[in-house]
């Protein structure tokens, strides 16, 4: 016969009709579909085969439940006859079962045994990562999931029928209304709504004005000396170069862009800089505002958790300075989850239509639900209660691993007025062996090394520690961890 496809269904079905070549009419109900390839020189013969290669390949699944005779032969246009001597000698040789009441499924099995790995000759491995102090993530067991069903269930409620459409690829109206007031009220953002693009993600967004500003005929992005390596990586994909700028105790040195040759835009972590910690002073935000003025630049500004403030007056994004010259990034990644990929820009007007074009062309538009849901959540007054309540749960850690390490008189902490981690400056000579020793301890933990901008000076050993990352369950465990690792 000639090589014949159906596509049959797992699960109950209704009465199909009882002619012995009937295909499926509207009476069939039709549950898990399943695609069979039927070869061989007859039809019994290509179903069997066709079904032990479905168990075979783990397309069916142990325990999973088959059509009846009937329906499977309703849709493959075969003989009831046909399907039933089929799984009988399928059950015969082991590959079904079959009893009255349950059905014909697929038979369980014992998975075939491997032969167990020699001993190893060298030092045991080392134990897997049991806590994580690594940063650049929240604390995902605080996500409040009561008052985000809330808010979702408000949002569906209200929602006219358009917002589910295609939409705006700069987002939702609703969104960006609600953005562009809170960002105004709690980090000080010049943020007209028609200002805001929604993207998602911090690294979404940066894709986007890397596109935009190679098209703008920019060669070159400074960026900080240590920073994360992805957000340059984004950047030279773009095909953008990306100088480091050296840092110091006041932050990036930013009166040494107007020697950046060809540079166009500069990217920055000024209320909080990652990973050292450091607020940009005052003198040096001037700087790099006067110097997007008179090179016609943009400051490209990554708030990521300005939120998180401790021993400090709020520091005001940087974007109030200038809007015309500033790109304000923000995100709810660390404020909330980074699951979520919910993240804004706030352009200078004249760059709105340029990202929004750029965004239409290889993502239309975020989640219409999420978006609608965290402007519900904003607006409701839930997302405030939030970011107060995790602050308050990160600046006890905070202290807590503070007071662990005090008393030690060859480490430092540094860093630690805001945000989400801390930097532990070690002995000169012991980055590289804490971090071993912590992973002994079954911890992982980061280096300020890792973070070390190719072209840049190497500088103090240190560790990253993100305390923000465990969950409350793990804290105490993983703070342990993190003093017998340290010298």
């Amino acid at each position: 016969m000639t090589d014949s496809w159906a596509t049959t269904a797992l699960g109950e079905a209704r009465a199909a009709p009882e002619d012995h070549r009937a295909a499926p009419d509207h009476r069939t109900v039709l549950g898990t579909d399943l695609h069979l390839e039927l070869r061989g020189p007859g039809l019994r013969t290509g179903l069997m085969d066709a079904l032990r290669e479905a168990v075979r390949t783990g397309r069916l699944a142990p325990g999973a439940r088959l059509p009846s005779s009937r329906s499977l032969a309703a849709d493959l246009g075969v003989a009831r006859n046909t399907v039933a001597d089929a799984y009988a000698e399928l059950v015969a040789e082991g590959w079904l079962t079959a009893r009255q009441g349950s059905g014909t499924r697929v038979a369980r099995r014992a998975a075939p045994r491997t032969p167990a790995p020699a001993a190893p000759r060298t030092r045991p491995a080392r134990r897997r990562a049991t806590y994580s102090l690594m940063p650049g993530a929240p604390d995902l067991a605080g996500f409040p999931r009561a008052q985000w069903l809330t808010a979702a269930r408000r949002a569906l409620t209200r929602a006219p029928h358009e917002a589910f459409g295609y939409g705006d690829p700069g987002g939702l109206a609703e969104l960006r209304t609600v953005l562009a007031d809170y960002l105004a009220r709690a980090r000080g953002v010049y943020a007209a709504p028609e200002r805001v693009v929604v993207c998602s993600g911090f690294v979404h967004g940066l894709t986007l004005l890397g596109t935009v500003l190679r098209a703008r005929r920019v060669r070159a992005v400074a960026v900080e000396s240590y920073g994360l390596r992805q957000h340059r990586k984004v950047l030279m994909d773009a095909g953008l170069r990306t100088p480091a700028l050296p840092l110091d105790g006041y932050g990036t040195r930013t009166g040494e862009l107007a020697g950046v040759r060809g540079a166009g835009a500069v990217l920055l972590t000024p209320a909080h800089q990652f990973p050292t910690g450091v607020a940009l002073h005052p003198d040096r935000r001037a700087a790099a505002v006067d110097w997007a003025r008179a090179t016609d630049g943009l400051i490209l500004e990554d708030d990521y958790d300005g939120e998180f403030r401790y021993d400090r007056q709020p520091v005001g994004a940087l974007q109030g300075l200038d809007p015309e010259r500033v790109v304000y990034l923000g995100t709810a990644s660390k404020s909330l989850a980074p699951g979520l990929r919910l993240g804004w820009m706030v352009l200078p007007e004249g760059l709105v239509a340029e990202v929004t074009a750029a965004k239409g062309e290889v993502d239309w538009a975020s989640s219409a639900l999420d978006q609608l849901t965290l402007a519900e959540f904003i607006a409701s007054g839930a997302y405030d209660r939030h970011v107060r309540s995790m602050r308050l749960r990160y600046r006890r850690r905070r202290d807590q691993l503070v007071e662990a390490l005090d008393g030690r008189p060859d480490l430092r902490v540094t860093g630690i007025a805001a945000g989400l981690h801390a930097v532990v400056e070690l002995p000169s000579g012991t980055e590289r062996s804490v971090i071993e020793a912590a992973a002994w301890q079954g911890l992982a933990v980061s280096g300020l090394a890792r973070f070390r901008h190719e072209a840049a000076e190497p500088g103090p050993d240190a560790l990253v520690v993100g305390y923000g990352t465990p969950p409350v369950s793990a804290w105490t465990g993983a703070l342990d961890a993190l003093c017998r690792a340290l010298p």
